[in-house]
């Protein structure tokens, strides 16, 4: 099975691919982790995308694009993959289905977490200072949720123009949250 899981920052999307990728036995693909592998290693990818950081910029869809191919061309992925962290505009949601159905591996779902913005930051700023960090205070956190509103909206709505996308309730404990993607998702692995 191939799942992009979409959601806002605290909505779970960490926890919950960590558990899924155990339940469903593929990888979890994280872009942010991806991209710290790709510097690490000191491949091609890598190294462009490591000037790129360091001239303070963001790395460019492209280095993201050809590092998901390359990832996705390992033998591990063949079952398919958890993708987390991308997509997270409407040209990378583009570039990616484009990538996938070129591979032959067309995406099966995107599932969205779905957590109210009040909660999100009650989860973040519960997390910053668990963690000592001043940086998540809730008006930061506010402004951060919006801009993945506003990015991500359309990515939403291309997952579910392409009737890729479920909703789920990211609310609750860990195990009801896993519990309703893996209902969610069931019955297109059964019949995939």
């Amino acid at each position: 099975m191939r799942l992009v899981l979409l959601g806002a920052p605290g909505s779970g999307k960490g926890t919950q691919a960590a558990r899924l990728k155990d339940h469903l036995q593929v990888p979890h693909i994280s872009t942010g982790d991806l991209l710290r592998a790709e510097v690490a290693a000191g491949s091609k990818l890598g190294l462009e995308a490591k000037e790129v950081m360091a001239r303070g910029e963001l790395v460019s869809d492209a280095i993201l694009l050809g590092m998901l191919e390359d990832r996705f061309s390992r033998p591990d992925t063949a079952g398919g993959f958890i993708l987390d962290g991308y997509p997270r505009n409407l040209a990378q949601a583009d570039a990616l289905d484009a990538l996938l159905t070129r591979i032959g591996q067309p995406m099966d779902f995107a599932v969205q977490l779905d957590v109210a913005t009040e909660l999100l930051v009650e989860r973040i700023a519960g997390r910053a200072q668990a963690e000592g960090r001043a940086d998540d205070n809730p008006e930061s956190v506010r402004k951060r949720l919006h801009v993945y509103d506003t990015s991500t909206a359309p990515v939403i709505e291309f997952y579910r123009q392409h009737g890729q996308l479920t909703v789920v309730d990211g609310v609750g404990s860990m195990d009801q949250v896993f519990t309703r993607i893996v209902e969610a998702i069931e019955p297109v692995r059964e019949v995939g």
